[in-house]
């Protein structure tokens, strides 16, 4: 039995960065109802992956809504001014905010939404066609049932932790993910020897931080990765144009077998590693050839891991290839930490309506150029989507520095205006063919 029922503009669920900056660009448009349900009791973000001195990897700019409404009171800068910390960030000369920082200025502005509900599992979602609208059935942290009705859906419902087939089969006492990482503390401290298996920069992340302990007289360290090298992230001045609105709009326009050839070869933006977290592996490196009797340090790059079982002994064997020459080996651990990355994931309060969402080829949402989900015909609604588009918009469709534009894009769909500017000019690079006056 629903307890209540109520009727909004626009139902986002999932309050990640993404729905929260909608939210805050949402909260300065008059005529506009719009609410976020999150199911857990309080914003957080990669708790597990908190090391004390982790920096974000884009500018405090590319804040929840500075890139499309840089006097919004709910900026960055409102944050530091709010908490007195502007004056000593300024003289600070360094731009990039930890990601400690980040995370509380996100609870910052989470707090001065009213539209932000937390403690609100969503249950289940169905298209009601006499009314024309959603419905979100959700239920309230003290046990409410609630109804919410609303033409407009976004979903922000965020990526799940991935874990490949090879290393599926270990049990949870032999593998953690990046993501549970600090959470598994006492496992690592435990542990003879770690081995990371994946890259990326939450991989790199975690053998600095497992070089420290090593240095300290901590457990063995192994880093093995598929890559073919340990490969920075482009984030050079004109390779970072493909990261912009100009080149979104393009990579859009494109066929779907270009767009899936390009994701393939520019996965440098999205699964490489900072320069200054490379630099802090070597240097760790570095200063333990001044050590003795510290326990063993492995890095190899090109490495498959193909299956992992545990022994006899109670230890983790990995059936590793080696890609240049095919040969085969095998490595014992005590404890795997997967640096395998993320997935989208479909939730089971939308089945009721997965067969309105027209999808492509390989089964992913045909997502329009606003961001919103192509639906059957007769379906007058609309679903968007943040952060579930690499394939339609994108390796940027992830970055925090699109978010702002994306939910200015979706804000405008919505309403029918312009009510944010977007970028006209966000690119120096022509990225189509040049077209003859006529």
């Amino acid at each position: 039995m629903t307890d209540l029922v109520s009727e909004h503009d626009v139902v986002a669920i999932g309050c990640g960065p993404f729905n929260l900056g909608l939210a805050a660009l949402a909260s300065t448009v008059d005529d506009l109802d719009l609410v976020v349900l999150e199911e857990q009791p309080e914003l957080t973000w990669h708790r597990g992956m908190m090391f004390g001195d982790a920096s974000m990897q884009v500018n405090f700019l590319a804040d929840l809504v500075t890139l499309v409404a840089p006097s919004h009171p709910l900026s960055f800068l409102a944050y530091l001014h709010d908490m007195d910390r502007l004056y000593t960030f300024t003289v600070r000369e360094n731009f990039f905010p930890s990601r400690r920082e980040y995370e509380d200025y996100l609870r910052w502005t989470a707090a001065r939404l009213p539209a932000v509900r937390f403690s609100h599992r969503a249950e289940e979602v169905r298209w009601d066609a006499a009314a024309e609208r959603f419905t979100v059935d959700a239920v309230r942290g003290d046990g409410t049932r609630l109804r919410m009705r609303a033409r407009n859906l976004v979903l922000g419902i965020g990526t799940a932790p991935y874990v490949p087939d090879a290393l599926a089969e270990l049990p949870e006492a032999g593998l953690v993910h990046t993501s549970d990482y600090l959470y598994r503390a006492s496992d690592v401290a435990a542990a003879g020897k770690v081995t990371v298996v994946g890259s990326g920069q939450s991989g790199a992340e975690v053998v600095v931080d497992l070089l420290g302990r090593n240095l300290e007289g901590g457990p063995a360290v192994s880093w093995l990765t598929r890559t073919l090298s340990f490969a920075p992230l482009d984030y050079t001045k004109m390779n970072l144009e493909l990261t912009t609105p100009a080149y979104m709009q393009y990579f859009h326009s494109l066929p779907q077998d270009v767009r899936d050839r390009l994701v393939g070869e520019q996965w440098q933006f999205y699964k490489g590693i900072s320069t200054d977290t490379l630099e802090a592996v070597h240097e760790l490196l570095y200063r333990r050839q001044l050590e003795h009797g510290l326990a063993d340090v492995e890095l190899r790059f090109g490495i498959t891991v193909e299956s992992a079982a545990v022994d006899a002994a109670g230890q983790t064997v990995l059936s590793c290839r080696h890609r240049d020459t095919g040969e085969r080996f095998e490595h014992t651990t005590d404890l795997v930490v997967a640096a395998t990355g993320y997935r989208n994931r479909t939730p089971a309060f939308l089945e009721p309506v997965d067969g309105l969402l027209l999808r492509d080829g390989r089964g992913r949402p045909r997502v329009r150029l606003d961001h919103s989900v192509e639906l059957a015909e007769g379906v007058t609604g609309r679903v968007f989507v943040a952060n579930a588009e690499i394939h339609s918009h994108g390796v940027s469709a992830p970055n925090l520095d699109i978010g702002a534009v994306r939910n200015a894009t979706i804000l405008n769909a919505i309403t029918g205006r312009e009510v944010y500017r977007l970028p006209k000019k966000s690119a120096f690079t022509s990225f189509d063919v040049p077209r003859r006056a006529t």
